[in-house]
C-alpha cells in the first residue's frame, strides 16, 4: 500500500552520490498537529539551561554528553558546553558545511561535513587534531570503538579510521536504493560489534575491529511499483540488550534479532520515519502516523500506545527509566510513562525538534532546528 513521505526528508540518490535533498510535508497545505493534550503532570519537568550549537541547515545533529561537557555540532560550528553549568567551554567555527555531529570518545569530538570532510577535534580545547576526506556527505552519529573512529558516508560506505590520524583501517561497502530517507543509516557498538541499518531495510553486524561481516538480516523488504513505494529504510540507530539488537524500518517493521547469529526473534508491521527506543522491559517505537508504541521485547506483543500527537512529526523516543521521552516539530517535549504512555510532562524546548533525545544524566537533552541545544531536569 502506498504512503504518503510526510515528515521525512528524502534523498535522492544517484551514481553513490546524495545530490538532491527536500523536505515533505512541510509546506502550507501540511496536516495541522493534534492539539496539545491537557493533563495533569505527575512529574516535575524544567530546563536547566540553553546554549547556541549554531542552526542545523536541514541536517540532522544530536548533542553528546561524556564526562562533565554535551558536545554538539550545528551546520557551520563545533561547541562544547559545561554539562551542570550550561556554559559555552569552547567553540570552533568549520569552514566545512557540516552535516553530522557529534561522535565522542578517546579524546576527540567529531563532526563530518556535507563534501566527506571528517574533523576531529580535541575533546578539552577544540583544536583541529586531524582531518580527513572521505568519500561522499558525512550522515548519522560517528562512534568511537576503542582506537577506532567508525563513520558512514552517504554513498553505503562504512569505515574504520585510525584514531591517531584519521587513516584507513577498513571500509565496508554496499549498493544503495535510489532512493532513501534522511535519518536512515544509523549504527550502534555493542562488544566490539558494529550493528548498522541500511536503506532497503537491511540490518548488518560486523567486526567493529577489522570490519567483516558477522551476519546479515532483514527488518524489511521493499514493496510496491515505483522507487518512493518501494523506500524501506532502517531508521534511526538499532538497539541492542545482552540477547537481541532490535531495529524499525519506514514502510516496514520493527523487528528483533539473536545479537550473536542474526537469527529472527519477531517481527510487528509498522512504519516509522525517525526510530526507536528499548529499555529492561519494552521496545518503543515512533511510526510514522507519531504514534508511540510499547513492544514487549521478549515476544513482540504491543502494549500500550499513544496516539495523540498526530501529525506533531515527534522524533524516536528516549527510554529514561519510568519515562520515555519524545519532541516534536513545534519544540515541546513530551514524557510518557513507560508503564502506561499516559503524559506525564511537558515543556518547550523553543523550536522544531528533528532528532531524539539524548540523556545527559542527569537529566536530557534536545537540539533545535534553529541552533539550541537545550537541557531539562527530571524528576
Amino acid at each position: 500500500m502506498k504512503k504518503p513521505l510526510l515528515a521525512a526528508s528524502l534523498i535522492l540518490a544517484v551514481s553513490g552520490c546524495s545530490t538532491v535533498s527536500d523536505w515533505v510535508g512541510m509546506g502550507p497545505d501540511k496536516p495541522k498537529p493534534a492539539a496539545l493534550v491537557e493533563f495533569t503532570a505527575t512529574a516535575a519537568l524544567s530546563q536547566a539551561w540553553k546554549a547556541d550549537s549554531g542552526e542545523s541547515q536541514g541536517y540532522l545533529f544530536s548533542p553528546q554528553a561524556d564526562g562533565d561537557a554535551v558536545y554538539a555540532a550545528g551546520s557551520d560550528q563545533v561547541v562544547s558546553i559545561g554539562l551542570s553549568s550550561g556554559r559555552t567551554h569552547w567553540k570552533v567555527e568549520s569552514e566545512a558545511k557540516l552535516s553530522a555531529g557529534t561522535g565522542v570518545g578517546q579524546g576527540l569530538v567529531l563532526a563530518g561535513g556535507s563534501k566527506g570532510e571528517l574533523l576531529a577535534l580535541d575533546q578539552q580545547t577544540g583544536q583541529q587534531r586531524w582531518k580527513v576526506a572521505l568519500s561522499s556527505e558525512v550522515i548519522g552519529q560517528m562512534v568511537v570503538q576503542l582506537d577506532t573512529v567508525i563513520v558512514r558516508t552517504g554513498d553505503g560506505r562504512v569505515q574504520g579510521l585510525a584514531i591517531a590520524d584519521g587513516s584507513r583501517k577498513w571500509l565496508y561497502s554496499r549498493n544503495l536504493p535510489v532512493l532513501s530517507l534522511r535519518g536512515s543509516g544509523g549504527m550502534v557498538v555493542r562488544d566490539d560489534v558494529l550493528y548498522a541499518g541500511f536503506p532497503g531495510g537491511k540490518l548488518v553486524a560486523l567486526n567493529a575491529t577489522n570490519g567483516a561481516q558477522l551476519w546479515e538480516a532483514t527488518v524489511a523488504l521493499p514493496r510496491g511499483a515505483t522507487e518512493l513505494e518501494r523506500v524501506a529504510d532502517v531508521m534511526g540507530n538499532p538497539v541492542v540488550d545482552m540477547r537481541q539488537v532490535c531495529a524499525v524500518a519506514y514502510q516496514g517493521r520493527v523487528a528483533c534479532f539473536d545479537r550473536s547469529s542474526g537469527a529472527p526473534l519477531w517481527a510487528r508491521e509498522t512504519s516509522s520515519n525517525s526510530g526507536l527506543a528499548m529499555d529492561e522491559r519494552n521496545v518503543y517505537v515512533s511510526d510514522d502516523k507519531d504514534t508511540v508504541t510499547a513492544y514487549d521485547k521478549s515476544s513482540g506483543r504491543a502494549g500500550w500506545k499513544q496516539d495523540k500527537l498526530a501529525r506533531r512529526q515527534i522524533t524516536a523516543p528516549l527510554a529514561l527509566g519510568a519515562w520515555v521521552v519524545v519532541a516534536d516539530s513545534e519544540g515541546y517535549v513530551h514524557v510518557l510513562s513507560a508503564d502506561d504512555g499516559s503524559f506525564v510532562a511537558r515543556a518547550q524546548a523553543g523550536g522544531a525538534v528533528r532528532t531524539a533525545p539524548v540523556d545527559i544524566g542527569p537529566g536530557f537533552a534536545v537540539q533545535t532546528g534553529k541552533g539550541d541545544v537545550v537541557a531539562f531536569k527530571l524528576n
